[in-house]
């Protein structure tokens, strides 16, 4: 969702090691991730753990009224090539609405795809998908009472799935698009993404990190 610091305790006294700008090596992953953005040293990996305080006021999101757009939320982005899949489990220490720990597919800032794990407006957490081709759109799938969930974002050819679950065992497909009319000279990226459009930040985790590659079998049979 769109809507950047509360100076916090919980956020100024940070005991993260500081790595502004540095190259991050997941095990299991096959590419390295490089921060992207503002605010690079917002990321933090270590045992194949990744960490972010999201900034104040940060997001991205391409209003379709037309309103300012925005786009200075942190990420952290890598090119796999050929067909994937890329799972991480999410939680979020919820203060806000719409803070966020988010699996992107980046190609440029009018070309992009989020899945969020995000808090509602009616303090619910709640997974929500974002497609922008040149503007945005926005769309709730579900809400659940656990601060934390697994994500999952998959390539087959030109289109991507986005799937949630709460025991990663059965899978539910939230979403299942193209980037049609995204530059076709520039690289595909994925990775991770964090923000807090209304409050003053959010400390998000990604864990259990896993990549395939190879595309899913079905996206709609749960699996």
């Amino acid at each position: 969702m769109n809507v950047g610091p509360r100076a916090g305790k919980w956020l100024a006294n940070s005991d993260w090691p500081i790595v502004s700008g540095m190259e991050h090596s997941i095990p299991g992953l096959p590419f390295p991730l490089l921060p992207d953005g503002p605010a690079p040293e917002t990321w933090h990996s270590a045992e194949g753990v990744i960490t972010a305080d999201a900034p104040a006021r940060s997001d991205m999101f391409i209003d379709p009224a037309g309103r300012h757009p925005l786009s200075d939320a942190p990420r952290l982005l890598g090119a796999p090539e050929g067909d994937f899949q890329l799972t991480a489990r999410v939680s979020v220490d919820f203060h806000s609405a719409f803070d966020a720990g988010v699996l992107i597919v980046y190609v440029d800032e009018k070309y992009w795809a989020k899945l969020c794990f995000e808090y509602t407006p009616q303090k619910k957490p709640s997974v929500v998908t974002v497609v922008t081709r040149a503007e945005s759109d926005d769309a709730n799938a579900f809400e659940l009472s656990e601060n934390t969930i697994w994500l999952r974002l998959s390539r087959e050819g030109e289109t991507f799935a986005f799937h949630a679950s709460t025991d990663r065992t059965w899978w539910r497909l939230v979403r299942y698009f193209a980037l049609t009319g995204s530059p076709a000279d520039l690289p595909v990226r994925i990775g991770f993404e964090v923000q807090a459009p209304t409050g003053e930040g959010c400390r998000v985790r990604f864990d259990e990190i896993e990549f395939r590659p190879a595309a899913l079998t079905d996206v709609r049979d749960g699996s």
